[in-house]
């Protein structure tokens, strides 16, 4: 978004039922929180469906009239809520690297070896992720893949800058060392 001003003025106009308006959030968010829900779920359909969820639930709150603070901390909370709801429902988790697979296929400069190379690294990272703390795992997806700033981050899982910021630094030297045992 431009600004949190833009924001706001685009939190009026959809409560007052522009859908177009909901549309530019939406284009602007959509691919961050399914990235969000993807390293988080076991398919990427699961993914697809809480990513479509979030969304949905956001228009709903937003034409109840309700204040929302924070754009971005909102509809990672919607997210984050949705996947405790998926868990709970279903109890076990999957490993799927479908995405990964295609992104490595379609990538046509490189040599077979090459992908091969690149998708293993690949897996081994996601794997790493997934075997975060959950605390963890949410800090590092939002600040590194999502580019979410500190202070929403702060916001979102209730704790301040400054113990954010300690997390974060925790969760890269685990995810580190976790690399650095898989390599081994």
């Amino acid at each position: 978004m431009k600004s949190h001003i833009h924001e706001r003025i685009l939190l009026y106009k959809i409560q007052r039922g522009d859908t177009e308006s909901f549309g530019t959030i939406y284009d602007f968010y959509h691919e961050r929180i399914y990235r969000y829900v993807y390293l988080k779920v076991p398919t990427q359909e699961d993914a697809q469906d809480i990513t479509a969820d979030t969304f949905l639930r956001a228009w709903q709150y937003m034409q109840e009239k309700k204040a929302i603070r924070a754009l971005q901390a909102f509809l990672y909370q919607i997210a984050r809520n949705l996947i405790v709801d998926f868990y709970r429902k279903r109890g076990s988790v999957v490993d799927s690297l479908d995405e990964h697979e295609v992104i490595v296929a379609d990538r046509g400069d490189l040599s077979l070896e090459e992908k091969m190379i690149l998708k293993s690294d690949i897996e081994q990272v996601e794997r790493a992720i997934r075997q975060l703390k959950d605390v963890y795992r949410d800090v590092v997806i939002l600040h590194y893949l999502n580019d979410v700033p500190l202070k929403n981050i702060a916001r979102l899982i209730e704790k301040s800058q400054g113990a954010t910021r300690v997390i974060l630094h925790r969760a890269v030297k685990t995810l580190r060392d976790t690399l650095a045992l898989a390599k081994g």
